[in-house]
């Protein structure tokens, strides 16, 4: 099968002429206002479990997604039909819909002034030029690779492989037009060790703009073994507390509940656990934190966001202390702010490392957990407790004892947070956060 037959139906400049007579067309039936987004994809995954093809899974994908604006009233519609009448057809249908919605103060375009006008080539877009072919034979090789790694693994619960590649174009009546093709490849592999009662699963996966800054799929599939052997003949723990170190994988998560606390949505709607927070010390003073639009190749980079506003580096936790929140121009309206250009949310969130390694945290901890798995979704958003199932290992004289089964941590977010002892320089890139492993000084851990 050859990997680049007409992946794409539509050049850039075609998106950008319907873009562009997506706007024409909706001021000319009475917006005020119109933003659009055309887009278009093509996706090819490829499961290969216990040696043999499972799923081959094959996509494409193009939308129009249409916002008018009547004065102060909003409409919205969407189609994944191009053609000329469909596409003034989604148009109506979202003038309609402007006409009998209620005003909003805060609805509408961004201002012009935060328009971007400049777009630096980020360097997002790798096609990955593999075939069906092709694909199967990497994902046999990791699972094969996992297997030859230790016997005790047992079964596969496979590896995919997947790439994704596509091109978009924005546009709006305040002049804006801009878009860019991006890729986003990965290759996962999840196998099982031991028998019985005594089984244990663990995964590892690869994620990348560019197919080559992906693991080699036999480290993936090592990396996966290695980590599964290690969690058989697990124990439990008695209920106690004590310092707990979350390893990098897991450790992205605690600052994916920070962004959710300081974005737009949940400040103005009073549902956040730091509201009113802009300022204060929010973490221990070791955490820094950036917001990174402009990494190259990075897996959220962007010159512009889902309005159109220039995006910027900026620096969101100082030495602990918050100094910016994740806005779009609506919601930076209903605060009296203005948009920090992330409607669609952050970019390269960067937890700044600190000078220690992985085994340099597990000597800092000496006693403790070491979390390496998080199950079920007990965060609550507007107190900040936390409550999840965990598994992992106890950890004495900074080493690594045993691992551990069946407990769960609690706490509350606010004073996790300032009670980080260190961010590591483990970081690991597999998606929009970046980050290594986090030491907190104290938790609850529920066990027997």
């Amino acid at each position: 099968m050859n990997a680049n037959a007409s992946k794409v139906s539509h050049t850039a400049d075609i998106l950008q002429q319907i873009a562009s007579d997506i706007v024409s067309y909706a001021r000319q039936q009475g917006a005020s206002a119109c933003a659009t987004e055309v887009s278009e994809g093509f996706g090819q995954a490829v499961t290969v479990r216990q040696g043999k093809v499972e799923t081959i899974e094959y996509n494409r994908d193009k939308g129009i997604n249409v916002s008018v604006y009547i004065g102060q009233r909003r409409g919205n519609a969407s189609s994944s039909d191009f053609s000329r009448q469909a596409v003034r057809d989604t148009i109506d249908a979202a003038l309609n819909i402007a006409r009998y919605t209620a005003e909003d103060d805060c609805a509408g375009l961004p201002d012009a002034d935060q328009l971007a006008t400049e777009f630096p080539d980020l360097d997002l877009y790798h096609p990955w030029e593999l075939n069906v072919e092709q694909a199967i034979q990497l994902a046999s090789e990791c699972e094969q690779a996992a297997f030859r790694t230790d016997r005790r693994i047992s079964n596969s619960e496979g590896v995919t492989v997947n790439l994704n590649e596509g091109r978009f174009v924005q546009a709006n009546s305040l002049g804006f037009i801009g878009g860019y093709p991006s890729s986003r490849h990965s290759v996962s592999c999840s196998v099982i060790a031991g028998k019985g009662d005594s089984m244990q699963r663990d995964y590892w996966y690869g994620s990348a703009r560019n197919a080559r800054e992906i693991l080699k799929v036999e480290e993936i599939g090592r990396i996966a073994a290695e980590r599964t052997v290690r969690r058989l003949n697990a124990r439990k723990l008695d209920t106690m507390q004590c310092p707990v170190l979350f390893e990098a994988p897991v450790a992205g998560g605690l600052f994916g509940h920070f962004v959710g606390a300081v974005s737009g949505g949940s400040l103005y709607r009073k549902a956040s656990f730091l509201l009113d927070q802009l300022d204060e010390p929010v973490f221990s003073g070791h955490v820094h934190i950036d917001d990174v639009p402009d990494i190259k190749r990075g897996l959220a980079s962007s010159p512009f966001d889902d309005e159109g506003v220039r995006t910027r580096r900026r620096t969101i936790v100082e030495g602990g202390v918050l100094r910016g929140y994740f806005l779009g121009s609506y919601s930076a309206r209903k605060l009296g702010m203005r948009t920090t250009g992330n409607a669609g949310g952050t970019h390269n969130l960067v937890v700044r490392p600190g000078p220690l390694d992985f085994n340099g945290l597990l000597r800092q901890m000496q006693r403790g957990l070491l979390v390496t798995e998080l199950l079920g979704h007990g965060v609550n958003q507007v107190t900040g407790d936390y409550s999840r199932g965990a598994a992992g290992f106890w950890v004495e004289h900074g080493e690594i004892q045993y691992p551990v089964e069946e407990i769960t941590i609690a706490g509350n977010l606010k004073e996790m947070y300032q009670h980080i002892v260190a961010v590591g320089n483990d970081v690991l890139v597999q998606g929009a956060r970046q980050c290594g492993s986090v030491l907190i000084e104290n938790m609850t851990v529920a066990g027997r």
